[in-house]
């Protein structure tokens, strides 16, 4: 069973090992909701961290390397701020056989505010490839979770993108990026020309559960200027799964490498990357 060795190392299920460490990790996350003590920024005054982030990641880290003492790991806590230190972090990471890479809570800003959408994103990837894929909402209850050719599913039940045809029709998410110089005017471009022609757009603050909810069937099409690894490469395995398409701006396959990302049920995607590109929104 040449498929089999990907997921289980040691009679170990890399799936099995995701979905309880993520488990574990939000039922804690959301035991510290509003009670949080040590507040900074890093990258911009909306890029913001909490000691619960912190304490999330290293469980999470501990948890994994007690199973997978020599797989590398990749999480937000660990990699220094701005796109350029997660590039480099990446890169430094890429030649690695199994990559587990980890936001401990994707939507610390929606934390902080008691605001319930965010979420802990734990994926695998298997010499580049992302392989597992895990995304927990501890507010709702909800485990969305991807094997690489298996399928994506939440609560037992097998998820299935929407099937809205034309953009028009369409539920379509984003965001408001951290990075104010550079990839905020850029994706307000976007939202500002495809706000007339969608039926609308969500902006919620966490692009994994975002991600979760183009392959549940919830949003037609999520976009995000500026994001970083930790962010997508869960969610994007769950939207591929669940029939869907994710590239960069520009049309390009996803890859752990895409910061400026296109999801979507794949019935649009081309009007989807079209509309972006007419409205100067790619990058």
């Amino acid at each position: 069973m040449a498929e089999t060795h990907r997921y289980t190392l040691g009679g170990k299920s890399f799936t099995a090992v995701a979905v309880n460490t993520a488990a574990k990790a939000g039922e804690w996350v959301h035991s510290k909701l509003g009670n949080y003590s040590n507040l900074s920024t890093k990258y911009s005054s909306s890029d913001l961290v909490t000691e619960v982030d912190k304490g999330s990641e290293t469980l999470i880290r501990n948890l994994i390397h007690t199973h997978f003492p020599d797989h590398a790991f990749l999480g937000e806590e660990g990699v220094g701020a701005g796109p350029a230190a997660s590039s480099q972090a990446l890169r430094k990471a890429a030649d690695s056989e199994y990559l587990w890479v980890v936001d401990p809570i994707d939507g610390t800003t929606n934390f902080v505010h008691g605001f319930p959408f965010f979420s802990v994103s734990i994926a695998l990837a298997y010499r580049g490839e992302v392989i597992v894929g895990v995304v927990y909402d501890p507010s709702r209850d909800e485990l969305f979770v991807a094997e690489k050719g298996k399928g994506a599913y939440v609560r037992g039940k097998r998820l299935q993108v929407a099937p809205q045809r034309a953009l028009s029709d369409s539920l379509l998410g984003s965001g408001f990026p951290a990075d104010r110089d550079y990839a905020l005017p850029c994706n307000l471009r976007g939202i500002n020309a495809l706000t007339p022609k969608v039926r609308n757009i969500r902006s919620a603050g966490s692009a994994a559960l975002h991600l979760a909810y183009v392959a549940a069937g919830r949003l037609t099409g999520f976009w995000e200027i500026g994001l970083n690894s930790w962010d997508i490469a869960a969610g994007a395995l769950l939207v591929q799964e669940a029939g869907g398409t994710v590239s960069d701006t520009l049309g390009n396959p996803y890859s752990l490498e895409v910061r400026n990302v296109v999801a979507s049920n794949g019935l649009i995607h081309q009007e989807f990357l079209d509309e972006l590109a007419a409205a100067g929104a790619t990058k």
